[in-house]
């Protein structure tokens, strides 16, 4: 077991912020049960792919660089760096970059999705 992980920072600069970039730290095919951790870059003018969707459990971003925008129930709020964002499992919420500049938050999802799991659930609007 690997219990050391780092970000590719590598593949983050080829990406060039121009598109959302995930890389996964601990997940469940690492072994993680308890807790999935991902380092997520999201450029200006991008989001969550899935849009209005809920989870099988809960996730938690935290603020890292720039400024991220969530829905939650259908109520607005923005995080800087340092925020920590809770969206608790089967709660509709989205978010989105509507700033200048690249977002980067960590994302933990407790417990650790399956295998196969959907990972975002869209909502029908």
């Amino acid at each position: 077991m690997e219990y050391l992980r780092q970000v590719d920072f590598a593949a983050l600069a080829a990406a060039g912020n121009t598109e959302r970039i995930t890389n996964p730290l601990w997940n469940s095919t690492d072994g993680g049960e308890n807790c999935g951790i991902s380092y997520i870059l999201t450029p200006s003018g991008t989001g969550s792919p899935a849009g209005l969707h809920t989870h099988v459990f809960d996730q938690i971003f935290y603020i890292l660089q720039g400024v991220m925008d969530f829905e939650i129930e259908g109520q607005q709020y923005q995080a800087g760096p340092g925020g920590a964002i809770y969206f608790p499992k089967s709660v509709p919420h989205r978010n989105w970059n509507g700033g200048t500049e690249p977002t980067v938050h960590l994302n933990f999802m407790v417990p650790c999705p399956k295998p196969g799991e959907p990972v975002g659930i869209p909502v029908q609007q």
